[in-house]
């Protein structure tokens, strides 16, 4: 099975090179080294093709499901991507409250894609299965059943994504992400990608009884980006309890009436929206049983998004560590990527060095720790544990260590 090298070009803002020209400079630069490192990207500005330095901020490497950490430009199955970032602020959608009110409500934030928001935020999520691959994957094949005008009557989808789990576990920086991904990665199928963030909370009016009105204006703002078909729309809705909340407990009578409309308005306008070809439905939920089954029914994959295991802090507080150095925070020190203390069993020798297993064993420390909380500990430890701008590696672990220890503990005093 075809395993492709994607290789991402990010064009400059300002360039007017063809992308036949662009690809071409860059895979003659590829050609001049002898394999590349898939965990590291190549600035323009370090380009050796001096057509290169001017036209690109930057070319990276990926490859799925392989823990392999190097590539070379004869692999026989290359994809090429070029792509330049919107610089644009994101742009506040509103609705009028009801029929005879003018004020306006924002129900949604848009963005034009690729975003300079979301640059770098694929690359800074991390997971111990193939999550990221396997939701590419599944909608790489909603997009091809699309093209190929698959019938939705005999093989069934609906378009949503339901990510569910604790907060803080990136579950709506992974459908930011994943939206930026594909813009990325279809810039030859589509001319023009969005991403559209509901604001939830917004479309409970004050007014009884006007949210389910207010949604159904909502989708029909969004149905109008839809009959661009060159366009490809990803719609955000973050805990989506606060909108397709079970109606059970509203039948109850634990929860208004205006539950039940809102539910069901929604429940109506995906039935209606999943007939465009070109529309994606990503959703979030902190609490999975709050959510009403029909809507949970409709989802094509519900995927729990959990802790991160200590392979996949590792990842994390390596991607702190290099940013740091980077950042001149941390004097420069060899520390090993995950993928190669495993070749070498997590054992200390004089390729894994000995920081790299300290790395680990703090990893070790950090279970339990949501991923939003991990990436704080490295500020934490400069601000509370260290006194100097600059500091070894070994000053900065054992400074991470006490803010991981103080953070544990302020959980405790809060749970009891």
């Amino acid at each position: 099975m075809s395993n492709p090298l994607h290789i991402e070009v990010c064009q400059k803002v300002d360039s007017l090179l063809s992308v036949e020209d662009l690809s071409k400079a860059v895979l003659d630069e590829l050609k001049n080294s002898s394999s590349f490192d898939l965990n590291e990207t190549i600035l323009g500005k370090d380009c050796t093709h001096d057509i290169l330095k001017d036209h690109i901020d930057s070319i990276s490497f990926y490859r799925n499901n392989n823990e392999t950490i190097h590539a070379n430009s004869n692999d026989e199955d290359i994809r090429l991507h070029v792509y330049r970032l919107h610089e644009d602020e994101p742009a506040t959608e509103t609705i009028h409250d009801n029929d005879n009110n003018s004020d306006e409500l924002p129900v949604a934030t848009h963005w034009v894609l690729p975003s300079s928001d979301f640059k770098g935020l694929w690359e800074s999520l991390y997971y111990d299965s193939d999550l990221k691959e396997n939701l590419l994957s599944f909608i790489e094949t909603t997009i091809l059943f699309a093209d190929c005008n698959v019938d939705p009557n005999i093989i069934s989808w609906n378009r949503v994504i339901l990510l569910h789990g604790p907060p803080g576990t990136g579950k709506t920086s992974l459908c930011k992400a994943l939206a930026q991904k594909l813009a990325i990665r279809f810039s030859d199928r589509y001319s023009h990608f969005a991403l559209v963030e509901i604001n939830s909370h917004s479309l409970f009016s004050k007014w009884f009884s006007e949210s389910g009105k207010l949604v159904m204006k909502m989708f029909a703002e969004i149905k109008q980006l839809l009959e661009n078909r060159d366009a490809l729309v990803c719609i955000l809705i973050d805990e989506v309890e606060s909108l397709a909340h079970a109606r059970k407990s509203s039948t109850s009578g634990t929860e208004p009436s205006d539950s039940i409309r809102v539910v069901n308005a929604l429940l109506t306008q995906l039935d209606q929206i999943k007939r465009y070809p070109n529309v994606l439905i990503l959703t979030t939920s902190n609490v999975t049983e709050a959510i009403d089954l029909a809507f949970v029914d409709r989802a094509d994959i519900k995927q729990f998004i959990g802790h991160p295991s200590e392979i996949a802090i590792y990842k994390i507080y390596h991607s702190c560590i290099k940013e740091l150095i980077k950042a001149r925070i941390i004097e420069v020190e060899a520390v090993h990527e995950i993928s190669h203390l495993k070749i070498n069993g997590h054992e200390e020798n004089s390729t894994t060095r000995h920081m790299s297993l300290k790395l680990l064993e703090l990893s070790r420390e950090s279970v339990g720790l949501s991923g939003r909380a991990l990436r704080k500990i490295p500020f934490l430890a400069h601000g509370l544990y260290l006194r100097t701008k600059t500091s070894t590696l070994s000053q900065f672990l054992r400074a991470m260590h006490f803010a991981v220890t103080k953070h544990k503990e302020d959980a405790l005093e809060r749970h009891y």
